[in-house]
């Protein structure tokens, strides 16, 4: 089911986090661009636009599940190396990985020009970055295409930077691994929802 056929309310209430995914040739480059093409409508501060995507897939894509692998080699105890191992080959397995970046140089620009609000801009970068990662979720899944967020930055910024020839001013974020959904997500419970909203 496409976006353009899932409403609204059924796009938030689907999406959930699947960390096992798989290859399937129907999830293509442009497909992916699609998506990214719709969620780049996510709102900004000051309409700044200071998010940044990577989109790695096939060999680029194990690649840089490879990398995290290594670097986490030398810090997770031996005993726990072996689950590490299941974890990011649920990731692996999938078709590709979106990087989430913030380039450091747009805040800088807004600080200046903006000099009043300059301690805040930093938090709206990272606001801003949080709306563009929901708003490719969500529109990932309504594309039946699972994926999940994960965070395994600062560790891997410097290999990821190097690898990929990335601007030194962006700032790595979160990562979002993505493919056919290989795994069932279990029942999700919330809080009340008078403890989190107030009428007046």
């Amino acid at each position: 089911m496409s976006a353009t056929t899932t409403n609204v309310k059924e796009a938030i209430i689907n999406r959930r986090s699947i960390r096992k995914v798989k290859k399937n040739e129907s999830i293509t480059k442009e497909r992916i661009n699609e998506v990214l093409k719709t969620a780049l409508h996510a709102p900004t501060s000051f309409n700044m636009q200071s998010g940044r995507v990577v989109v790695v897939m096939d060999d680029e894509h194990e690649k840089f599940w490879d990398i995290v692998k290594e670097t986490l080699r030398s810090r997770v105890p031996e005993e726990s190396f072996a689950a590490t191992v299941e974890r990011l080959q649920g990731f692996r397995d999938g078709v590709g990985t979106i990087l989430f970046f913030e380039n450091k140089e747009t805040i800088e620009q807004m600080q200046e020009k903006a000099p009043s609000y300059k301690e805040q801009f930093p938090y709206w970068s990272h606001q801003g970055s949080a709306m563009l990662q929901y708003a490719i979720w969500v529109t990932l899944s309504a594309e039946g295409i699972g994926a999940s967020l994960q965070h395994y930055n600062p560790i891997i910024d410097e290999a990821v930077m190097k690898n990929w020839d990335l601007p030194g001013k962006w700032s790595l974020i979160a990562q979002m691994p993505f493919g056919e959904p290989n795994e069932q997500p279990g029942d999700k419970t919330f809080l009340p929802f008078e403890n989190i909203v107030k009428f007046y």
